[in-house]
């Protein structure tokens, strides 16, 4: 592995990145453009090919923690450490609109993925979710270009008083079920350790998957049935659904705080405290 390319922002720490969606006409080259959000609440959109960054946005007052882009690209979504959600075009480097359903609670997760335009009965080509640290989840669907933001579905997961003597709690994470259309799955906080798999048409959960330990990171194979979960124990657990086959694997030397799947399914990105693993996957 070689470094291509540096980006340097003097003074402040890159919270979060993303990459924009390779456009589906060029579907197998690589996308050259990535977004990243920062401590003094702006975003910044870099240029791979050009090395350089293109544009600069400043759509928070605080902290970002979370970014995506529009399934299209045409579209930036942002969190912020005060729970507030930004919708932005990096086309006009305009705001257009700010959510604050969140507002109070820092947004963990966004996410974004394709629906059928009038899917769940209501318009709009594209689902998106927000996840915030108090275990509460937003589902909407959007039209961009007609300017349409409807909430779909509002989540609530309880949970028990927080324990003495953790510093801090598990984070509330969510993800599009990509081999179940219209299923989201969570993990966080709560009075059992699992996986919960949430029908946005029965408005339940259909399924659980109980944890050894409460989830740090999340992350759902695009290519097969696989889901990754880390923990603060220092394992992943890869876990084959619906059988529900469980392997763990050691390594790390900290909690893993992050996994990631690549695009292609074919690789799976973890990482703690020093180190970055980079894994096969099966089934891809």
């Amino acid at each position: 592995m070689e470094l291509v390319v540096q980006f340097q922002v003097l003074n402040q720490s890159c919270q979060c990145l993303a990459w924009k969606p390779r456009p589906i006409v060029a579907w197998g080259a690589e996308s050259q453009h990535v977004v990243a959000g920062y401590s003094d609440g702006t975003i910044r959109v870099f240029s791979i090919s050009r090395t350089e960054m293109e544009l600069k946005m400043h759509p928070h007052a605080v902290a970002l923690t979370a970014i995506a882009y529009s399934t299209d690209g045409e579209m930036i979504l942002s969190g912020g450490k005060d729970g507030l959600v930004a919708v932005s075009s990096p086309r006009t480097g305009m705001t257009i609109r700010v959510l604050a359903d969140h507002k109070g609670s820092p947004i963990t997760v966004l996410q974004c993925t394709r629906k059928q335009y009038r899917d769940f009965g209501v318009e709009g080509g594209e689902l998106w979710l927000a996840t915030s640290s108090d275990r509460r989840v937003s589902v909407w669907a959007s039209d961009w270009l007609k300017d349409k933001c409807e909430l779909l579905d509002w989540l609530s997961f309880p949970a028990p008083a927080g324990p003495e003597g953790l510093g801090s709690l598990p984070p509330s994470l969510a993800a599009f079920c990509p081999w179940e259309p219209g299923t989201l799955v969570y993990v966080g906080f709560g009075v059992q350790k699992e996986v919960l798999f949430y029908s946005l048409r029965k408005k339940q959960v259909v399924e659980k998957i109980s944890l050894p330990y409460f989830a740090t990171s999340l992350s759902l194979s695009p290519a097969a049935r696989f889901m990754a979960v880390g923990f603060g124990e220092r394992l992943l657990r890869l876990l084959s659904c619906p059988a529900r086959d469980a392997q763990d694997y050691a390594g790390h030397d900290d909690a893993v705080h992050l996994c990631r799947f690549a695009p292609s399914g074919r690789r799976l990105l973890t990482a703690s405290h020093s180190a970055v693993l980079v894994w096969g996957a099966p089934g891809a």
